[in-house]
C-alpha cells in the first residue's frame, strides 16, 4: 500500500536469510520525480495518459507500485534461468518461513491461484484427471460449497474448473449440502466470514471432520502473520500480491497446506493442463517473495501517519470554501485497508455534484481517479490514500480547490419536451467487436419518463430511462449470482429507428440501431367456446 519511491540502490536486502542480489548501485542522480516522469513518458509514447490513484488497488488502473526491493528482486531473477519445480520448492519453504504458513505458492494473481487450489481439490494431484478438467466426468469431487455472500465476479475461477457451485443461506443448507462429491469450501474474507452463524470458524467445524478443505479469498486484505484466516480454520488462504503487499501485479499469494498446494502447483504453468495459461514467471515468483519480505519490514504505523498527512494537506486547501466539510475515515477492516478522506459539499451552493467532478477529473489532465457520489442531501468526493505518490496531495488539493471555487449558474433541472415517442415494441440489433445480436426493448412513456423490459440473448430485466427531445438515456441490469452487467443506451430516434451506443462499464461499448414493430395483424373480435371443443 505504499507509494512508489525511485530505486537508489538495487542491492537493498530484505532480511537475513532472504534472497541475494548482485551488489549493483542506480545513479544516485535518479530521483523521484525524475523516475514518475519517465513513467509518465513512456505511456505518453503510445497516447495513453497516466493517473493519479487517489481510488485505491483497483485492477483496472494498475492495481498498486511494486515496491523498489520487488522491481529489484524482478530485475535480478529475469538475469539467470533456473528450473521451475525447484523454484516452486524453494519460494514455498521460503514463503513458510516468512508467514509461518505449512508451504507457500505464487499465482499468476489472486484468481489464478483460486483456480489452481479448485483443480487441486477435485483431481487430488492426479494428472490423469488433471488433463480431462474442465469435464468432471468420472470424477469424485465435483461440487463446491459457497455461502451466499460470498458469490462475487471472481468465482469465475472457480467455474472455470467445470465444478457445479452450490450456493446455501444458512448453516444448516451449508451442512445438509455436504456430500462425497464435495470437493471444497470457498470463502471470501470480511466481515461475513469473520463472525457470525457463517463465519469460517464455524463453517471449519464442519468441513474438518469430514476432510474437505476451505478455502479463503483475501485478495484486497492486509497480510497478517500469523495468519487469521489459517488460525481461523481455513486449509488455504489466498492474496493478491498486486494490493496491499505492493508486489508483482501480476502474481498472488497462496499460503496453506502443503498437500493441496503442491498439487496447485502441479496444476499450474509450466505444467501442461487447465493451468497453463496461467503463467506465473521466475521473475514474480522471486518479486513475490521480495514483497512478503519487504511487507515484515515495512514501518506500517509510519506509512499511516504519512498518509494521513496527505489529507490533512488536503483537508486544510479545500475547507475555506463555504459549505465544504471533510471527515477522515479509518477503516479498521483487513481489506482496503488505508485512511479516507470524504469532502462533502451542498450541491445547490456550489452547482456541481461529487460524480460530475469524478467524471471530470477522471477524464482531463491531470487526470485524477477518485470516488464520487451523494447522500442524504449532500454531495461529495472520497480519496483513498494507499497509492497516492508524494507529490500527489499537493496536485489533488489545488485542482479541487480550483474547481470547488469555481462560480456557476444553478443548472437546469427542468427537462427539454420529447419531441418523438418510444412507447411501443422495437427489435434491436446490437453490434459487439466481434458478433452482433438480436435484442428486444418494450418502452412504456410518461412524458419525458422511461420504463419497460429489455430481453438480451438469455433473460429479461426491466429498463428505466429519460426522453429530451429526440435522445433518449434508457439503462437496464442483468443480474446473475456473482455477477452484474448495466446496459446504458444513449442516442436518437428519427422515423421509428432508435440509433446509438451502449455504454457496458468494464464490458466497454457497442453500437445498436433498434425499429419500432408495426403489428399487421388484422383487427377482429374473438369469439371464446362456452364449453369444452366438439372436434379437434
Amino acid at each position: 500500500m505504499k507509494r512508489r519511491d525511485a530505486i537508489k540502490d538495487l542491492s537493498m536486502l530484505p532480511l537475513a536469510g532472504s534472497i541475494m542480489l548482485p551488489q549493483k548501485k542506480a545513479p544516485e542522480t535518479i530521483s523521484r520525480n525524475a523516475d514518475a516522469a519517465a513513467g509518465k513518458e513512456i505511456y505518453q509514447a503510445i497516447g495513453v495518459e497516466p493517473i493519479i490513484n487517489c481510488r485505491g488497488t483497483f485492477t483496472i488502473i494498475g492495481g498498486s507500485i511494486e515496491r523498489p526491493e520487488v522491481r529489484a528482486a524482478m530485475d535480478a531473477a529475469a538475469q539467470v534461468f533456473v528450473q521451475y519445480d525447484e523454484l516452486a520448492f524453494g519460494a514455498g519453504k521460503r514463503l513458510a518461513e516468512l508467514t509461518g504458513a505449512e508451504w507457500g505458492l505464487v499465482s499468476a494473481g489472486c484468481a489464478a491461484g483460486m483456480k489452481h487450489v479448485t483443480v487441486a481439490c477435485v483431481t487430488g494431484g492426479n494428472p490423469e484427471k488433471l488433463i480431462r478438467v474442465p469435464n468432471l466426468a468420472g470424477f469424485d469431487k465435483t461440487e463446491v460449497i459457497i455461502p451466499r455472500y460470498s458469490r462475487n465476479v471472481y468465482d469465475h475461477a472457480l467455474r472455470n474448473v467445470g465444478v457445479t457451485l452450490i450456493t446455501v443461506d444458512s448453516i444448516e443448507e451449508l451442512s445438509n449440502a455436504i456430500s462425497s462429491r464435495t470437493a471444497m469450501i470457498y470463502l471470501m474474507a470480511g466481515d461475513e466470514s469473520m463472525s457470525g452463524p457463517m463465519s469460517l470458524e464455524a463453517i471449519a467445524k464442519l468441513a474438518k471432520p469430514k476432510n474437505i478443505p476451505v478455502m479463503v479469498d483475501a485478495a484486497a486484505e492486509d497480510l497478517t502473520i500469523p495468519n487469521v484466516h489459517l488460525k481461523m480454520g481455513a486449509d488455504v488462504v489466498i492474496y493478491s500480491g498486486g494490493k496491499a503487499l505492493c508486489g508483482p501485479q501480476c502474481a498472488g499469494l497462496v499460503l496453506g497446506r502443503k498437500d493441496l498446494l503442491m498439487s496447485a502447483w502441479q496444476a499450474s504453468a509450466p505444467h501442461h493442463g487447465p493451468g497453463r495459461d496461467n503463467k506465473v514467471g521466475r521473475e514474480e515468483t522471486m518479486g513475490m517473495v521480495a514483497a512478503v519480505e519487504a511487507w515484515i519490514k515495512r514501518d506500517h504505523a509510519n506509512e499511516w501517519k504519512r498518509w494521513l498527512s496527505w489529507l490533512d494537506n488536503i483537508s486544510k486547501k479545500v475547507s475555506t470554501i463555504d459549505s465544504v466539510k471533510t471527515t477522515v475515515v479509518e477503516p479498521k477492516q483487513l481489506s482496503n485497508r488505508t485512511p479516507q478522506l470524504r469532502i462533502s459539499w451542498d450541491p445547490a451552493k456550489l452547482n456541481i455534484t461529487g460524480e460530475e467532478i469524478a467524471e471530470l477529473f477522471g477524464r482531463t489532465k491531470p487526470r485524477i481517479a477518485l470516488g464520487g457520489g451523494s447522500r442524504d442531501g449532500a454531495t461529495f468526493v472520497s480519496i483513498t490514500t494507499g497509492q497516492m505518490q508524494p507529490g500527489d496531495d499537493k496536485v489533488v488539493s489545488d485542482r479541487l480547490f480550483e474547481v470547488l471555487s469555481q462560480k456557476r449558474t444553478p443548472q437546469k433541472t427542468e427537462m427539454a419536451a420529447p419531441s418523438v415517442s418510444l412507447k411501443g415494441h422495437w427489435e434491436a440489433d446490437v453490434e459487439f467487436f466481434s458478433s452482433k445480436s438480436k435484442q428486444t426493448l418494450i418502452i412504456e412513456q410518461d412524458g419525458n419518463w422511461l420504463e419497460g423490459s429489455h430481453k438480451g440473448e438469455f433473460s429479461v430485466r426491466e429498463m428505466q430511462g429519460t426522453v429530451e427531445g429526440n435522445e433518449f438515456k434508457m439503462r437496464s441490469t442483468d443480474r446473475q449470482p456473482g455477477d452484474a452487467i448495466t446496459f446504458m443506451f444513449s442516442g436518437t430516434v428519427k422515423d421509428d429507428t432508435m440509433t446509438g451506443s451502449i455504454y457496458m462499464g468494464e464490458y466497454m461499448t457497442a453500437k445498436f440501431t433498434a425499429k419500432k414493430t408495426k403489428f399487421k395483424m388484422k383487427r377482429e373480435k374473438i369469439m371464446i367456446p362456452s364449453g369444452p371443443p366438439l372436434a379437434t
